[in-house]
């Protein structure tokens, strides 16, 4: 786990894990980052990283001064999402979903899915004054603080509850108003259809007597071309925390259904099995292949495919030692032998688009004569392909 700064900015957030693609959570009303712990330690998808921030007022933020309004929340939130550079789904929940929501329609090219736990409508509740009197005077309040969350929760455990109250406790006054103000009044992006058009996840627990199922037919979901809903039983508000195996489980199959199916690991299983259409599958149409084997790029699919499908029968062994993903490019470095048992060690750079499709890739071969032998054969199998000139000749 790491915790990162937006340049300076009092914004920081917790990256925990390592891959391809980001999950990016965004808490609700009177809660923190934390709240979402349990259920990031369920997941189980493979190769995301996942990232939690707290919301200006809120967490170890609750200095921070105002304005607490929507656009300035996705605005930070989205600058964490900025920051990490790659591809990511975006969850939100109670107000944070309305965050999740602006900030995911800011990013159509890279916001791969759009998550909405227990969501207060982007448009607002607009309740009345008498309503919402009791949800502004909260701050400072433990004791209403705690009778609120159990009236709107099914399983909340009660260390769960008591450290929620204790984080919403710590939240101003003024904060907690005009936060209360935010999510009632609402956004005028709230009052058209939603501006994102990717895949969403809307997920409510069945007992949360807020977000009834009424106010997601009504006032979330027709808002979205084609969301799929799910109701998580035994659970209120804070279905992510009552629930977080079922809610992980929900959001582990939204993963599986969003997320491009090409990783680096694809590129290891290409070579494993030595086949050009599994080579094929991973690349973008005008993918580029730079290498130390090769005097020239070899450009497009077809051609790249041939290429890499072909080296991949040279090698008598080739292991896969390290791997590092940094925003759109996976390093890998592999140690082979070939040729009866000469060894031959090398550097993969990989470089995707926001589908995840392979773009370019470089591959790095040593030592050197390593490389003009490799080279050598390489263009032997490939002579009615390639023209000789994209060999070394030495």
């Amino acid at each position: 786990m790491r915790t990162e700064r937006i340049g300076t900015r009092d914004v920081r957030f917790r990256r925990q894990g390592e891959g391809d693609f980001a999950v990016v959570f965004v808490h609700g009303f009177l809660d923190d980052q934390y709240v979402w712990d349990s259920l990031i330690g369920e997941l189980t998808t493979p190769g995301i990283e996942c990232l939690t921030l707290d919301l200006a007022g809120s967490g170890d933020r609750t200095q921070a001064s105002g304005p607490f309004t929507y656009d300035r929340l996705a605005d930070e939130v989205g600058a964490v999402a900025d920051a990490l550079g790659k591809p990511f789904v975006i969850v939100g929940q109670s107000m944070g979903s309305a965050v999740a929501e602006l900030v995911a329609a800011q990013r159509p090219d890279r916001a791969l899915g759009l998550v909405l736990v227990t969501p207060i409508p982007l448009g607002g509740t607009r309740q009345p004054d008498e309503v919402m009197d009791a949800f502004r005077s909260l701050g400072g309040d433990g004791n209403a603080q705690r009778a609120v969350r159990t009236q709107l929760s099914a399983a909340l455990a009660e260390a769960d509850l008591d450290r929620l109250v204790v984080s919403g406790t710590r939240i101003r006054r003024e904060t907690v108003r005009d936060a209360a103000d935010c999510w009632n009044n609402g956004h005028p992006a709230g009052e058209q259809p939603s501006r994102y058009t990717g895949p969403v996840l809307i997920v409510r627990g069945e007992d949360d007597g807020f977000v009834t199922a009424e106010l997601v037919a009504q006032g979330v979901a027709p808002r979205f071309a084609a969301p799929e809903t799910v109701t998580v039983g035994q659970a209120g508000h804070w279905a992510h925390l009552e629930q977080p195996a079922t809610v992980a489980g929900h959001l582990d199959r939204f993963l599986a259904g969003v997320l491009p199916a090409v990783r680096a690991s694809d590129w290891t299983n290409a070579f494993e099995e030595k086949s050009a259409n599994t080579f094929s599958e991973a690349f973008a149409a005008e993918v580029t292949l730079e290498a130390s084997a090769l005097t020239r790029t070899v450009e497009g699919r077809d051609q790249v495919k041939n290429v890499l499908a072909a080296a991949s029968t040279i090698y008598d062994s080739l292991v896969f030692t390290q791997e590092t993903v940094s925003a759109e490019r996976s390093y890998l470095e592999w140690r082979a032998t070939a040729f009866g048992g000469m060894q031959i060690d090398g550097v993969t750079i990989l470089t995707k688009d926001a589908d995840g499709q392979i773009v370019r890739a470089a591959i790095h071969h040593r030592p050197l004569g390593a490389v003009h032998r490799f080279s050598a054969e390489l263009g032997r199998r490939l002579e009615r392909v390639l023209a000789a000139e994209y060999f070394h000749q030495g």
